[in-house]
């Protein structure tokens, strides 16, 4: 039972933790087993490859470690680089300021680019800081894929095209928690070194797995990178994927199986097919938007996430009341404005295991709490704008076909 109950079904729309799919949840209902017994290998031995899918990589080695996106973080950091190494480190939001805190407090020296929140990353700078660095001392560039605190999503291609063009070494990490399977994230295309991602978003399984995926570049780095680094410590996964046992702590049972579910719903819908869905669903929340004459805090098209959208109220309102709003009266979670945009912004999650019908509900309740907070908003205009390009753009489901 809910903790605090409310009739019917919570309606989920924070970025992260998302909906979870019944079929996840019946894999998950299960009992403990001995993960040194033959099943719990070969069990993982499908995951490490079919993850790989996910990332769009053939030659990156996975790793399924027990903890959430910040942990995974400081696992890609720590295995690569070394105390005083020199990051180049782009702050554009609040999950961004995070990333570039841990950054600083393991010992690297942070070079921080800041953007204007509702910008994306500024890489003009990158290339004049790479130019410059002719004696490549820039060992890494890390960068939020998609920052959730924003709506804001990052041109990685375009960040790999600045490496190659001034043929810099620098180490390419990039934190994919709200991007990876949602969005198109090329790993091996687009030359990332270290990518990652958490269990509770676009996978849409409960928090509590960060997955990692080391490039061939990032796991030469490890054998000279010189971090303190225990539990994250990658060599201790590859000494016991060479013995086919694969774990060298206790994994969480619950967890493998709901991600062998979550990645064959996922494969069975076609992964090409979830992002054309993300693609929708973003597409048609920003045209609801539009409609009840509001804002994207995100300030450029090329920059608009198709996983979240950061809404921007009028000064009069108070965007927390908005989310409180929703919570105690239509059991609606939406996600509160974080640091700098705090009071100012709402967001809209949309992303994972969801569907049009799903974040027609969700808008048709952030219309009746905008009523509530003194906004004048035309009951139905952002939900007939979503219909409108929905019953246009949407396809048949490819299993129904």
């Amino acid at each position: 039972m809910d903790y605090v109950y409310g009739p019917g079904r919570n309606h989920l729309f924070v970025p992260g933790p998302v909906n979870i799919p019944e079929p996840v949840i019946r894999a998950m209902n299960r009992n403990n087993e001995d993960y040194r017994s033959p099943a719990v290998p070969a069990l993982t031995k499908t995951l490490l490859e079919d993850v790989k899918k996910i990332f769009k990589t053939t030659t990156a080695t996975p790793f399924l470690i027990p903890t959430t996106g910040t942990g995974a973080w400081e696992s890609a950091l720590t295995n690569t680089l070394s105390p005083g190494d020199r990051i180049v480190s782009f702050l554009i939001g609040q999950f961004s300021l995070l990333w570039i805190d841990q950054q600083q407090r393991l010992g690297f020296n942070v070079d921080v680019v800041e953007s204007e929140w509702g910008q994306g990353a500024n890489l003009d700078i990158l290339a004049s800081k790479l130019a410059a660095d002719t004696a490549h001392t820039i060992k890494a560039v890390c960068i939020v894929h998609n920052e959730t605190a924003t709506g804001v999503t990052n041109n990685l291609a375009k960040v790999r095209r600045i490496l190659d063009d001034y043929s810099h070494p620098a180490l390419f990490l990039v934190d994919g928690v709200s991007s990876i399977c949602a969005l198109d994230f090329r790993m091996d295309e687009w030359g990332v070194d270290v990518a990652l991602t958490g269990s509770q978003k676009a996978l849409s399984l409960p928090t509590g797995m960060g997955i990692v995926c080391a490039g061939p570049k990032a796991l030469e780095a490890t054998k000279t990178a010189k971090s303190v680094r225990v539990f994250f410590d990658w060599n201790d996964y590859l000494k016991f994927y060479k013995l086919g046992t694969y774990w060298p702590y206790t994994p969480s049972i619950q967890l493998l199986y709901g991600l062998r579910t979550a990645l064959d719903l996922i494969f069975e819908e076609g992964l090409d097919n979830v992002i054309a869905r993300h693609s929708r669903l973003g597409k048609a929340t920003r045209l609801a938007v539009e409609a009840w004459g509001l804002k994207n805090c995100t300030q450029k098209e090329e920059w608009f996430s198709d996983t979240v959208t950061a809404v921007v109220v009028p000064p009069y309102i108070d965007s927390s009341e908005i989310v409180r709003r929703g919570w105690k009266r239509y059991n609606l979670s939406l996600g509160l404005g974080l640091n700098k945009v705090a009071g100012k912004v709402f967001r809209i999650g949309h992303l994972g295991n969801l569907n049009e019908l799903q974040l027609l509900g969700c808008l048709a309740g952030v219309e009746m709490i905008l009523k509530d907070v003194g906004y004048p908003v035309k009951l139905g205009s952002g939900v007939a704008a979503a219909c409108a390009y929905l019953q246009n753009n949407t396809p048949l489901i490819p299993s129904r076909i």
